[in-house]
C-alpha cells in the first residue's frame, strides 16, 4: 500500500518522486554554495603579490598595494596607477615633513643646507611623480610603448631626485638619530619609486589598452 506523507501525496507517485529529486538538488546547491568562498579578493592578492615579485622591494610592493586589491583586480594598468599613487603620497607627506623641519631653529649650516637642497630634490620628484600619473590616465591607444616610455622617464628622474636627497643626509652635522629618522622615510620614498618603475616597465609589453 501507497503510504501518503503529510501533504497526501503518495511517496511512490512521479510527483512525489520529481519533489524529492529537486528539493535534494536545492539542498546541494545550497550547501555547495556556503562552501565556495568569494574568491575575487584571494584572486586579485594573488595578482598583486605575483606582479610585486618582479620588484626590487617585493614585500614593501605587496604590503604598500594590497589595500587597492579591489580597484586593481587583475589589470596591470591600474596596478601600476596604484603604485604611483602610493610612491606620489609618501613622496609628499615626506617633502611636507622636510619643509617644516627645515624651517626649525638650531640647525648648523650643514644641516640646513642638506636640508634645503633635500626639499628642492623632494619637490623635483613630486613633480615628476604628478606628470607620471597624469600621463597614465592618457595611456589609451592601440600602441601605448612610446607613452609608457616617457613615464618610466618621469619615474626614473624621480628616483634619481629622491636618491639625490638620500645621499645628502649619508654624512653631515646633524645627530644621528635624526639624520636616521630622516633617511629613513626617504629610503622608502626610494623604495616605493624603485618599485613603480619596475610595475611600469612591464606595461611595454602591452600592445593596447581600452580603459
Amino acid at each position: 500500500m501507497a503510504v501518503r506523507n503529510s501533504t497526501g501525496i503518495s511517496s511512490c507517485s512521479p510527483l512525489a518522486a520529481l519533489l524529492t529529486l529537486i528539493l535534494a538538488f536545492a539542498l546541494d546547491a545550497g550547501a555547495c554554495h556556503a562552501a565556495t568562498p568569494n574568491t575575487h579578493g584571494t584572486i586579485s592578492l594573488e595578482f598583486i603579490r605575483t606582479s610585486c615579485k618582479k620588484a626590487k622591494y617585493p614585500s614593501l610592493c605587496f604590503n604598500s598595494l594590497a589595500a587597492y586589491a579591489p580597484t586593481i583586480q587583475t589589470s596591470p594598468i591600474q596596478l601600476a596607477e596604484a603604485s604611483l599613487s602610493v610612491s606620489l603620497s609618501y613622496a609628499r607627506d615626506t617633502s611636507t615633513m622636510m619643509t617644516r623641519l627645515s624651517k626649525g631653529k638650531g640647525m648648523s649650516s650643514s644641516e640646513a643646507e642638506a636640508m634645503s637642497d633635500c626639499t628642492e630634490s623632494l619637490g623635483d620628484s613630486v613633480d615628476e611623480l604628478k606628470q607620471s600619473l597624469k600621463a597614465m590616465g592618457h595611456l589609451g591607444g592601440k600602441n601605448i610603448k612610446l607613452r609608457v616610455n616617457d613615464i618610466q622617464t618621469w619615474v626614473s628622474s624621480a628616483l634619481t631626485d629622491e636618491n639625490t636627497c638620500m645621499d645628502g643626509f649619508a654624512s653631515n652635522g646633524m645627530k644621528t638619530g635624526e639624520r636616521n629618522n630622516i633617511r629613513s622615510r626617504i629610503v622608502k620614498v626610494a623604495q616605493l619609486t624603485s618599485n613603480a618603475l619596475s610595475i611600469i616597465s612591464g606595461l611595454a609589453a602591452i600592445e593596447s589598452y581600452s580603459p
